[in-house]
């Protein structure tokens, strides 16, 4: 008798998290792109924590863009580790602006550290079969999955 969990309540779980983060990364993403100018710089000044001064209307531009883009990918699952590398590395940056700022551990340094274990996570397993990836990149599933 095979286990109760098999393979498929995995890629079902995987559908799970990854639309339900993607929907919530895009309710966050919107207010960041819609901020303009003042709201990117201020966003791109946490890269500061991690020694990088330079260009932060840039830099907090392209935290809004991985975030709300970013989400819709992810809920899709199309290119699903490298969007899931950006909101990690997203998340690093938020967790060293925490930490910088000598926040409390719980809640603003341990969610976003959370969400960047979730997305390595995703780095690690993929999106699953319930997703644009394996549609459009099936041919690379070994015959183990």
């Amino acid at each position: 008798m095979k286990h109760f969990l098999t393979a498929a309540y995995t890629h079902v779980g995987l559908l799970v998290i990854r639309v339900g983060l993607g929907v919530m990364f895009v309710i966050h993403g919107w207010p960041k792109i819609t901020g303009g100018v003042e709201r990117w710089e201020g966003l791109g000044g946490a890269m500061s924590h991690i020694g990088i001064g330079f260009a932060p209307v840039f830099w907090g531009f392209m935290a809004a863009i991985a975030e709300f883009f970013g989400g819709i990918l992810l809920a899709l699952g199309l290119l699903t580790r490298p969007v899931a590398f950006l909101l990690a590395f997203t998340m690093f940056v938020a967790t060293m602006m925490h930490i910088g700022a000598g926040d409390d551990f719980v809640p603003r340094v341990s969610y976003p550290l959370e969400l960047m274990i979730v997305f390595i996570g995703l780095i690690l397993t993929g999106a699953g079969r319930l997703s644009m990836d394996d549609r459009l990149f099936a041919s690379n599933r070994t015959s183990k999955e």
